[in-house]
């Protein structure tokens, strides 16, 4: 049967990217772009586009019955400090999409993408290789949001026999979207300040590790989850899903082998609690045994990449 594929929540970080990759895969008529806003100028002209709430089961429902939709990847959602402004809308939208599509997954016979966070893990979760299964104790909205989430996906899958997947995504770096209010962001951020201004006043301390990924890594990802035959999925909470850590220290130096006049300071404001909470390096050996996962971008490489394409972005 041809797959047809709807992503809600299409114009952010994740979802830009990985629409032109599912219209790449499918083709591009064979994926509905939709969000709440206005349509992506990174995919605009390239496929199906529909302005959507997320919120709105009924016209979800009526699309997915029109469109004949069999695979729904929802990335709507706040992030953790956008998500910390208004506690009760990251609640609501993050938790109230869910469940909709869960609902309507089961009745349509849908397989379901939902991404969790390595936000889903607290202080109390061991920080340096953090196991799949381990203490889980969220200290923002959003994490709490994708830890309940993880539970209410693995509940659907054992009570009705749901397909949905999910992994885990550490901070996730690209040249081509924008960065969307998550604790994150200085390693995107930090790249165009030292194209444009040669300097970097970076939101965490210099010694602040967290994990990483290169977003065509996650892309990647993403695609092979969702490719893999239903009896090697094992956890139907979310995987870890890891390929680097690093700090802005580390990031800072990598960066000054191509511009060595770059100069970065640091000036931690409330995001730095954020990040003490949340582990330093994953332990994601579950997902490579279980459907093969395995990175391709370090940090040396992933610094030259992004360079190289912002420096070409910024200049036209």
């Amino acid at each position: 049967m041809q797959e047809k594929i709807l992503v809600i929540g299409a114009c952010g970080q994740i979802g830009t990217e990985l629409t032109l990759a599912l219209r790449q895969k499918y083709g591009n008529e064979n994926v509905i772009a939709s969000d709440i806003k206005e349509e992506s100028p990174l995919f605009a002209g390239t496929g199906p586009f529909i302005k959507l709430d997320a919120m709105d089961a009924a016209a979800i429902r009526a699309l997915v019955k029109r469109e004949k939709i069999t695979t729904i990847y929802l990335l709507a959602a706040l992030l953790s400090v956008t998500g910390e402004t208004n506690p009760a809308l990251c609640w609501g939208l993050n938790m109230g999409a869910l469940r909709q599509i869960l609902d309507l997954g089961m009745a349509e016979k849908l397989k379901i993408f939902w991404p969790s966070s390595i936000a889903v893990f607290g202080a109390t979760t061991p920080r340096e290789n953090t196991p799949q299964k381990t203490i889980m104790e969220p200290t923002t909205m959003y994490g709490v949001t994708k830890y309940s989430g993880e539970l209410l996906c693995q509940y659907y899958h054992k009570k009705f026999g749901l397909d949905v997947r999910s992994v885990r995504y550490p901070g996730l770096i690209s040249w081509k979207s924008e960065p969307c209010g998550g604790t994150t962001d200085y390693a995107v951020e930090i790249f165009y300040e030292a194209i444009k201004m040669g300097k970097y006043t970076c939101f965490l301390s210099e010694n602040t590790y967290l994990p990483m990924m290169y977003m065509d890594d996650a892309i990647r990802a993403t695609l092979e989850l969702m490719d893999v035959p239903l009896e090697k999925i094992k956890s139907r909470m979310s995987y870890n899903l890891s390929a680097i850590s690093f700090s802005p220290k580390e990031i800072a130096e990598e960066i000054k082998k191509y511009i060595p006049n770059f100069k970065m300071s640091y000036a931690p404001d409330q995001r730095q609690a954020i990040a003490d909470s949340w582990p330093a390096s994953i332990d994601d050996s579950t997902a490579r045994a279980d459907w093969g996962w395995k990175h391709e971008y370090d940090l040396p490489k992933m610094v030259k990449v992004m360079l190289e394409n912002l420096t070409e972005k910024l200049s036209k």
